[in-house]
């Protein structure tokens, strides 16, 4: 018997920084790519967090996501 599955990726997480992961993705685009990696590889659904891509701390602003979104609505079905 198969079973149907879907494959979520969170990409950056909520409270994570760069100082606990070098592999962080932090600006727009490294996010943008990330999600578009993932997606590529089999995720259905990508979780994001924005971040302020100087400081790499989180950033819930609507400002910050739109950058990144944009880059992966136009790159993906994701």
């Amino acid at each position: 018997m198969s079973r149907k599955i879907i494959i979520t990726c969170a990409v950056t997480g909520a409270i994570h920084t760069p100082s606990m992961s070098k592999a962080l993705p932090v600006t727009p685009q490294e996010i943008a790519d990330a999600a578009i990696g993932a997606a590529e590889a089999g995720a259905a659904i990508v979780h994001l967090h924005a971040r302020n891509p100087k400081t790499g701390q989180p950033d819930q602003s609507p400002e910050a996501f739109a950058p990144f979104l944009k880059v992966i609505k136009q790159r993906s079905n994701a």
